[in-house]
């Protein structure tokens, strides 16, 4: 700063004003010389020490958030529902990556933390006790998503993957399907895989059939090898089975393809359902039967809820936790 003003001919002081004032304001002696010194601080390659002004306005600008996978255009969407509701706000978003880790998860969360973000927004409520202790005396608004969380830390922004995965049974049932199998993830890997298991058997369970063809295939995230592995095993296991739910849309796509080599023709042999209204479960052939999710819509509302949030906190007291139920449905297509 020191710099900028001495090539100018000002004082550090006016630059810092010229930095912090918005366009037009008065407090520069004009707003040509603020424009002079934002052109001269843009020749130099000066950019302003976030750190020094985060202790002076007790305000970083960053929201935290963090996502199980970079990869999964699901997660994606979310961030750019959430991005686009608090970019007018001149929030920005840092990422962290857990890799569906709740170790990682409470990693990531520390550095962060250190780093005095405005809000915090995760993926799920199954964290570490560390994890949760530290959230809960960050001091800064907390919104969990994708999920109805039990105990909630704070606010949450989802819906029930076992309500959604019971009613997608449900309508197999009403399609005459009886014999249906789930092919998910080992279940300590995921939760929301988990509870989509639980949903499955408690539907089976409820209409009176039996629950209890389920194969896991792996880790999560489960993949489109998994599927097509998973549903030549479970064709083996259980060859009179009729309808397979899967996890999420790829390991569905997956089995999908590995039917259309084998012969097996969908869904006159076995039909295949997945969730998540992935793109790639409505650009195959047959399309996808699927669980479709507004995932911008889980950022978007996320991101307005923590917009409240903050204003609460700026006028003195904190905003009541809240639930946000974003809904889902069922889209029955030529898979099924």
């Amino acid at each position: 700063m020191a710099d900028v003003a001495a090539r100018v001919g000002v004082s550090k002081m006016t630059v810092s004003r010229a930095l912090n004032c918005s366009e037009g304001s008065t407090r520069t002696k004009s707003e040509a010389l603020r424009q002079r010194i934002l052109k001269t601080c843009k020749d130099m390659g000066y950019v302003i020490d976030q750190t020094a002004r985060t202790f002076a306005s007790k305000r970083s600008g960053f929201v935290a958030v963090l996502i199980p996978a970079l990869n999964n255009s699901n997660f994606s969407d979310t961030v750019h529902g959430l991005t686009e509701a608090v970019e007018s706000s001149g929030l920005q978003v840092l990422l962290g990556y857990t890799d569906y880790d709740i170790y990682t998860e409470e990693r990531l969360l520390r550095a962060m933390l250190t780093r005095r973000p405005e809000g915090v927004i995760l993926t799920g409520g199954s964290h570490t006790p560390v994890a949760r202790k530290l959230l809960k005396v960050a001091g800064v608004p907390v919104i969990e998503t994708w999920d109805l969380v039990t105990d909630p830390i704070e606010h949450t922004v989802g819906f029930s993957n076992a309500q959604a995965t019971a009613e997608l049974v449900r309508q197999l049932h009403g399609k005459g399907y009886r014999r249906i199998a789930f092919l998910g993830g080992v279940p300590e890997s995921d939760e929301r895989g988990a509870d989509r298991r639980r949903g499955f058997g408690q539907a089976m369970t409820g209409l009176g059939l039996d629950p209890g063809r389920i194969l896991s295939v792996g880790h999560a995230p489960v993949s489109m090898t998994d599927g097509a592995q998973g549903v030549a095993q479970l064709m083996a296991r259980w060859p009179d089975v009729q309808a397979l739910v899967c996890v999420s849309d790829p390991p569905a796509f997956g089995a999908l393809m590995e039917c259309q080599r084998r012969g097996w023709v969908v869904p006159e042999r076995i039909a295949i359902a997945g969730f998540g209204g992935f793109e790639v479960a409505a650009a195959c052939y047959p399309q996808l039967t699927t669980v479709a999710i507004d995932c911008v819509g889980i950022g978007r509302s996320a991101g307005q809820l923590l917009l409240r949030a903050l204003e609460a906190t700026r006028n003195g007291h904190r905003l009541s936790a809240e639930t946000v139920l974003v809904p889902f449905r069922v889209e029955m297509r030529g898979s099924t």
